[in-house]
């Protein structure tokens, strides 16, 4: 039986994560990753490191295996998981074709939204590279790159439509620190993964305006409840439990932890820094940024009432004042 061969494309800190955990599962496959600058390349090759993101997690793969070349890592591999920002996917797939995708398992491991499309990964991939849905695969959490460097208990649930290919999948990313669900809630999961961000982005705003642990709680439980609404509207599934980890669990670590770029980012905004800024001093993507315009498209077109995505719109996109919009927001709440 032929080894699969797994092409990582992406070398943040999420992407670093998964290719140690790659890396200690024991089934044996071959692994090549795509890794944006060749300065990160030739350290990485030279010291089992990325110099850039979670620069204690030991490399490990062959490291002719590493290249610059997005559609050379593509057309040796037979399973492809895309994990860039969604803002950096286009210009990652750029020289990508139809052809060099054709019949293999595409996974998503982006909680994003293609911004100028206004697109979740599996529909870019079905509309701009005819990837079917039965070769898609969604990845969802808890489970944040920083812990996941530490070797701390982790829990991942992989989406498809094909059984066959989610335990498959699993089957490469399980380890001693990794535990896998397996799920045929592709769209949920996906939109759960976007939902989830901008929600940790409220979270903390309302933080920095000095709202404290009992409105915060208040808080998250009215975003659960925005998102299973959003989500059976878009995708109506009765079997769809929102209480599982892939979407509470993921909204709660993601509203909570200390690791949580987007409820930094929050924090930031709620201290009074314009979005640019905060940008440029994280010098890391806040995906709830750009979900919050994408989102807001959806609400409009569905005609969806979504009060804690509204109140973060306004504010990051309308320049409202925080203070005034989070004051307002408490008022709906319940």
């Amino acid at each position: 039986m032929q080894k699969n061969r797994v092409g990582l494309i992406g070398s943040g800190s999420w992407a670093t994560a998964m290719i140690k955990m790659l890396g200690d599962n024991v089934v044996e496959k071959d692994i090549h990753w795509w890794v944006r600058k060749q300065e990160d390349v030739d350290y990485i090759k030279k010291h089992k490191k990325n110099p850039s993101y979670l620069s204690a997690v030991e490399v490990k793969l062959d490291t002719d295996h590493i290249s610059t070349n997005a559609r050379e890592v593509i057309q040796v591999s037979n399973i492809i998981i895309l994990n860039t920002p969604a803002a950096y996917l286009k210009a990652a797939l750029k020289d990508v074709t139809k052809a060099d995708l054709e019949g293999k398992i595409i996974v998503s491991a982006i909680k994003g939204i293609v911004p100028d499309e206004n697109l979740i990964i599996g529909d870019y991939l079905q509309e701009v590279y005819d990837v079917s849905l039965e070769n898609i695969l969604v990845v969802g959490g808890p489970c944040h790159a920083e812990e996941v460097s530490l070797e701390k208990l982790s829990y991942l649930t992989f989406g498809s439509k094909s059984e066959e290919n989610a335990n498959l999948v699993a089957s490469l990313l399980e380890c001693r620190y990794i535990k896998t669900i397996i799920s045929d809630d592709v769209y949920g999961i996906e939109y759960g993964a976007v939902l989830k961000n901008i929600y940790a982005l409220a979270g903390g705003i309302c933080h920095s305006l000095g709202y404290g642990d009992n409105f915060q709680a208040v808080l998250i439980s009215n975003a659960i409840r925005e998102m299973e609404t959003y989500v059976e509207t878009i995708d109506p599934n009765p079997l769809r439990d929102i209480n599982k980890s892939a979407y509470l669990g993921d909204l709660l670590v993601t509203a909570y932890s200390q690791f949580s770029r987007n409820r930094t980012f929050g924090a930031m905004i709620g201290k009074g820094y314009s979005v640019q800024s905060a940008q440029l001093e994280m010098n890391m993507v806040a995906e709830g940024y750009y979900a919050s315009a994408c989102i807001q498209h959806y609400m409009r077109k569905h005609q969806i009432a979504l009060p804690i995505c509204e109140a973060v719109y306004q504010i990051l996109y309308q320049h409202k004042s925080a203070a005034t919009i989070i004051s307002q927001l408490a008022e709906k709440l319940s």
